[in-house]
């Protein structure tokens, strides 16, 4: 059974760093049992009702799987714009073969090679929720 609900949460990592947060917009809302969410995430919520409250931790296998080091690729840098300023960290537009765009953060520089990685930037992390159902 599908049901829409709306959440506030905090995310953070083991660490204690919060990656998001719904505090400075407006609550979370999906549709439960659509695949809108992650796995783990679309789980800990199921059956929640309007006012609950629940803390929870997702493994990375139900969240943004396993970091995959065959998601690790050098490049020439002559593939790269010769306008752009390339820095460890920042985020590129990377076509593949048949044309779709998917993000790559930029994992090392090298005078003739740049490293990218296409993994999510959470992938192989462990995620810690705080949630409240706002509506359900």
């Amino acid at each position: 059974m599908q049901s829409l609900i709306k959440i506030d949460y905090t995310g953070t990592l083991d660490d204690g760093s919060v990656f998001d947060c719904s505090d400075e917009r407006e609550p979370l809302q999906f549709t439960v049992g659509a695949g809108q969410v992650i796995t783990g995430f679309e789980e800990a919520v199921r059956g929640m009702e309007e006012g609950q409250e629940k803390e929870f931790r997702i493994e990375p296998s139900e969240a943004y799987g396993e970091y995959d080091e065959a998601l690790t690729q050098q490049i020439p840098r002559t593939v790269i714009r010769s306008d752009m300023e390339i820095q460890e960290g920042m985020m590129l537009l990377v076509k593949t073969h048949d044309g779709q765009e998917i993000p790559a953060k930029v994992a090392e520089v090298g005078d003739e090679q740049v490293t990218l990685d296409m993994n999510h930037p959470l992938a192989g992390k462990a995620l810690n929720f705080n949630i409240k159902v706002i509506e359900a």
